[in-house]
């Protein structure tokens, strides 16, 4: 499944419980939609959690191209919640915007100040499920941290992305058994299965057995690993 099949939206917001995979998977959509040749900004509204921004890989953004929007206080030890003015051109700018909000309701909370000018542009509101992180090992917890970010945002998830991974020990199994949980969430939220992103290394072996799988880089290393 290429970029352009998996988003429908010029506008494009990425959600998730921490440690999900959001910010791994935003950089991977906004690399795939740059090599496509369209011209792409990454908004990084991650203002709680200092690990695993967007705003981290700004040399790896600009070598594809990519346009950054970021916290004032990106790549500082001050975590306020300040984001830049022209943050407002989402709606004014040429081209996609993909949106890495920021994790659960405390990280969605920045996209409130824009729902209402997200509800007149049109947007699609993917949420990002992992069956191995923890308080979203269930459907039915699952379900809940959604209803969260949703009631923080004042924004209504449009689908759902099948994300399950185990970092490094990852293997086709991995993917293939979080299949039923995340038809679960999506049955229990009454939300479409947009897609299920796997490591390209693991695709061939995933071809044929799940439908619209989103091939995806480990492009987010961990902090003790730089």
């Amino acid at each position: 499944m290429d970029t352009a099949a998996a988003l429908t939206s010029r506008i494009t917001i990425i959600c998730g419980h921490y440690g999900c995979g959001k910010t791994n998977l935003a950089l991977n959509l906004a690399a795939g939609l740059a090599r496509a040749g369209e011209r792409v900004t990454l908004v990084d509204m991650d203002i709680v959690n200092p690990y695993f921004r967007s705003s981290d890989y700004k040399p790896l953004l600009d070598e594809a191209g990519i346009e950054l929007l970021a916290p004032t206080y990106a790549h500082s030890n001050v975590d306020l919640p300040a984001m830049p003015a022209e943050m407002a051109s989402i709606f004014t700018r040429e081209g996609r915007i993909i949106i890495d909000a920021g994790g659960d309701d405390a990280g969605a909370v920045v996209l409130g100040m824009y729902s209402a000018r997200l509800r007149e542009e049109g947007y699609e509101m993917l949420y990002v499920i992992n069956r191995s992180r923890a308080l979203s090992t269930t459907a039915e917890e699952t379900a809940e941290l959604l209803h969260e970010i949703e009631a923080a945002s004042r924004l209504k998830a449009t689908g759902i992305v099948n994300n399950t991974h185990i970092m490094e020990g990852t293997t086709a199994e991995t993917v293939l058994s979080s299949d039923g949980y995340a038809q679960s969430v999506c049955e229990m939220l009454k939300l479409p299965l947009v897609f299920t992103s796997a490591e390209s290394r693991l695709v061939g072996e995933l071809e044929g057995k799940l439908p619209n799988i989103y091939p995806v880089e480990i492009l987010v290393t961990k902090p003790w690993q730089d």
